[in-house]
């Protein structure tokens, strides 16, 4: 294989990763893709090549990410040992109120970003622990972070206000949304797959174990339902959503829970798991017939539904829906409950294009078309890193 570059999204127990051969022009060839699940537990290395033909599935020594990253490595140099590492593109969560595109990463960047690791605690500290591991191990390599808040970045001042006195939102406190790469790469497919509603009013709605909806606009995100932490909006599968802040005082105040406590409680233990105190799997609570399980769903389809009504308000109408990530593109009944709880907006679906799970699955009466497109934020690093770094096209 000629020189590729490698994209990384790392967690509190997987990393997983992506190598994209150099393209000759604009275009990315996936080679390959996989994961090291159980890190610091049972940790394991699966590949796959792009056709999904297994490429590695072993045990590995991956004690914490530093080790993963290491793992990674003799990986890779098995597997592609005449070719060049050209550049590492990474998935940062939060980028704050700097940040707003792509960035090569530096010590100064570093510290910076450090910095954000409270407002994203489920993320931000395992990407940073990724992007480091890196230097360490490849430090001639470049590095470029893809920050989930930046395509959020130029929406109205009223959608990113936080309602607090000045002194404070002069310190960084506003609306940043999230999952802006998954959004970004939607709106760049739009207008070969949809191109009818590609520059109309769409909200797109990313549900997975983090959901999130966007309401967009000529190509361009509007407002979101992720706000300053991704705490807020849609209840997720083990975060809450969005909340009465008095919940929290109550929190402290009333319950005399400590700091630390509080935000396990919001970030782990919430949700889906919460509510239904069996999973926090969407597929988990669909197969189950306990009442507590069932609330669960019915929440979720609830608040997904208020946000709908909420962000049209924001577009001043609908023209299309688009539903994305893991329980967006692969659950054929959440879809269906979504659309039948936001009948009032003339949506109807064809019940055997949705189960087929086709592009478009809405009707030929439905006022506001529904769409399924599968989202790829692997590919938009690669391409945001390629760019950033000069490797779109091949030297002559």
């Amino acid at each position: 294989m000629d020189d590729y570059a490698l994209v990384l999204n790392a967690g509190s127990s997987s990393l997983k990763f992506s190598v994209f051969e150099r393209p000759s022009g604009e275009r990315w060839h996936l080679e390959s893709r996989g994961q090291i699940e159980g890190i610091g537990t049972a940790p394991r290395l699966s590949v796959k090549d792009e056709i999904g033909n297994s490429l590695a599935n072993k045990d590995v020594a991956a004690e914490d990410g530093s080790e993963a990253i290491g793992a990674l490595a003799e990986w890779l140099r098995s597997m592609y040992g005449g070719s060049r590492v050209l550049g590492v593109g990474h998935r940062v969560v939060h980028g704050g109120a700097r940040f707003t595109g792509p960035t090569i990463l530096d010590a100064d960047v570093m510290r910076e970003l450090h910095q954000l690791a409270p407002l994203a605690p489920l993320h931000q500290p395992y990407n940073l622990a990724a992007i480091e591991a890196v230097f360490e191990r490849l430090p001639e390599v470049p590095q470029v972070a893809c920050f989930d808040t930046s395509f959020h970045r130029g929406q109205p001042e009223v959608a990113e206000l936080v309602p607090l006195p000045r002194e404070f939102r002069q310190q960084g406190v506003q609306r940043y949304g999230f999952h802006g790469l998954s959004y970004e790469f939607i709106a760049s497919v739009l207008p070969l797959q949809a191109p009818e509603i590609a520059r109309g009013r769409i909200i797109v709605a990313h549900l997975g174990s983090g959901a999130s909806m966007c309401a967009m606009k000529d190509l361009k995100s509007v407002d979101s339902t992720l706000g300053f932490t991704a705490l807020d909006g849609l209840c997720m599968g083990t975060r809450p959503g969005s909340l009465d802040p008095g919940v929290v005082l109550h929190l402290f105040q009333g319950l005399n829970l400590s700091a630390k406590e509080v935000e396990t409680l919001l970030y782990k233990k919430s949700g889906l798991a919460g509510i239904s105190g069996i999973s926090s799997d969407m597929r988990d609570l669909l197969g189950r017939s306990e009442p507590a399980a069932r609330l669960a769903v019915d929440y979720f389809i609830y608040s997904a539904a208020k946000e709908i009504g909420a962000l049209t308000a924001v577009l001043g109408g609908l023209d299309a829906l688009v539903f994305t990530a893991g329980i967006g593109e692969n659950s054929a009944e959440i879809r269906q409950r979504i659309c039948e709880a936001s009948a009032w907006l003339g949506l109807e679906i064809d019940a055997d294009a949705n189960n087929k799970r086709e592009t478009k699955i809405s009707t030929s009466r439905s006022k506001a078309s529904v769409w399924v497109i599968p989202t790829n934020e692997e590919l938009m690093i690669a391409r945001h890193t390629g760019r950033l770094l000069g490797l779109a096209a091949k030297a002559a």
